[in-house]
């Protein structure tokens, strides 16, 4: 339970964070009439904050994924295997 809390703390301060970098006076900052590489730079920063929340976002659930698959194969008890093709218990 304990991972599970930890993941929805880290999701919730996620989308703070998104809230905080899409908020209109940071905006503002980016809407310039400048452009790199002949792209406005508004655009360069809404693509490049959408994508790195996206990047930490899928870090966060693919971790707490692994984590959770250690956990559970840690829990099986000793001289049992799992079968790999069928899922089903068998001696060892």
């Amino acid at each position: 339970m304990r991972a599970q809390s930890r993941r929805r703390e880290l999701l919730t301060a996620l989308f703070l964070l998104a809230v905080l970098l899409l908020t209109p006076p940071l905006l503002i900052v980016f809407n310039q009439a400048t452009r790199v590489l002949g792209v406005p730079t508004l655009y360069l920063y809404l693509f490049g904050v959408w994508a790195v929340l996206i990047a930490l976002v899928a870090l966060t659930v693919e971790r707490r994924d692994a984590a959770h698959e250690l956990d559970a194969a840690d829990t099986e008890p000793p001289g049992r295997d799992v079968s790999r093709t069928t899922g089903t218990a068998t001696d060892a």
